[in-house]
């Protein structure tokens, strides 16, 4: 297994020997908390087993895996969802081949020094940053309309939230889960958050038409050793905690990463509710005008899915008409 950057990616393939022992598949991923299945195929060697040779390519971003797998830089890449509902509404060349894990902890945070904010109806008339053109953002209009109430939405770069509500600038913010954390060592005592359920940030795996087509059978391999290795995770989660600290080398202790599996549902599935949600967040993205475009229907956005490798490998993970 090898890991590459962008960058590396074509002296790679220029380098790449004309024959070999294993397959090559280029996978757009980075050790995170979310995905244990992947750090326990790296650690038993499931990947090997199955004859592939992963190399490992690191993204900024999930819409940047994306964009490479769609352009045709990654075989396979790992993501949140929103990127695939915008693919599918303008138009991109891609399939959703699983569903790794679902965060259920999203959330409104506050700085309650500026007052008290207790419901989402308490949001009314505030100053609410977020990221506009995001999950988050779709999240935070969810919250708004189940309440029935307005807010001033001010957008921000993920990075200056924190620091914009902890100086007042702001009411309150929702930011990316991966700065929750930075959120409450920053306000202290000031902290304070409104779960609001409705929504479920989905990681998932989008393969190219080539692994779908021609190289079905390395797509094949790659999600029998990631259903082997979710079976492992599900029979012992500390196990897999333990390997996905050691992958991300230490950053995250497993007692850290059981304090946040609280808020998510790790396992290897694909069903329709995913395909419910893209649809949601791609009538969003046009309600925004983020995308010009016509509405996806739910029958178009499975044509996004190929649950056959899954299926093949776990037919029980998979629910889809």
């Amino acid at each position: 297994m090898k890991h590459l950057s962008p960058l590396a990616l074509a002296a790679a393939a220029m380098l790449a020997p004309l024959a070999a022992s294993a397959e090559e598949l280029t996978f757009a991923w980075t050790p995170n908390p979310q995905t244990p299945q992947v750090d326990i195929a790296i650690q038993k060697g499931y990947f090997d087993d199955a004859g592939l040779d992963i190399n490992f390519v690191a993204f900024n971003t999930g819409r940047e895996g994306f964009e490479a797998m769609v352009g045709g830089q990654v075989d396979v890449t790992f993501m949140a969802e929103f990127p695939a509902a915008v693919g599918a509404l303008t138009g991109a060349e891609f399939s959703v081949i699983g569903d790794l894990a679902r965060y259920t902890g999203s959330r409104v945070i506050v700085n309650t020094a500026s007052g008290a904010i207790d419901s989402p109806a308490d949001l009314a008339g505030k100053r609410v940053g977020t990221t506009i053109g995001t999950n988050v953002n779709f999240y935070l209009d969810e919250v708004l309309k189940q309440a029935g109430v307005q807010a001033e939405v001010v957008g921000a770069a993920p990075p200056d939230l924190v620091p914009a509500l902890a100086r007042g600038d702001l009411d309150a913010i929702v930011p990316f889960p991966t700065f929750y954390g930075a959120a409450a060592g920053m306000l202290g005592d000031s902290y304070g958050e409104l779960r609001v359920p409705g929504y479920e940030v989905h990681y998932i795996l989008a393969a190219s038409p080539e692994m779908t087509g021609e190289r079905a059978a390395v797509l094949d391999a790659f999600m029998a050793a990631l259903a082997r290795a979710d079976a492992d995770v599900k029979a012992d989660p500390q196990a897999a905690m333990e390997a996905v600290s050691a992958s991300m080398m230490g950053a995250l202790s497993p007692e850290a990463l059981a304090a946040m599996w609280q808020d998510v549902d790790v396992g290897l599935k694909l069903d329709t509710g995913l395909a419910e949600l893209l649809v949601a967040e791609a009538d969003w993205v046009l309600s925004k005008g983020v995308v010009r475009g016509e509405p996806v229907s739910i029958e178009a956005m499975l044509t996004h899915f190929a649950p056959g490798p899954l299926a093949k490998a776990a037919p029980e993970a998979v629910d889809l008409p």
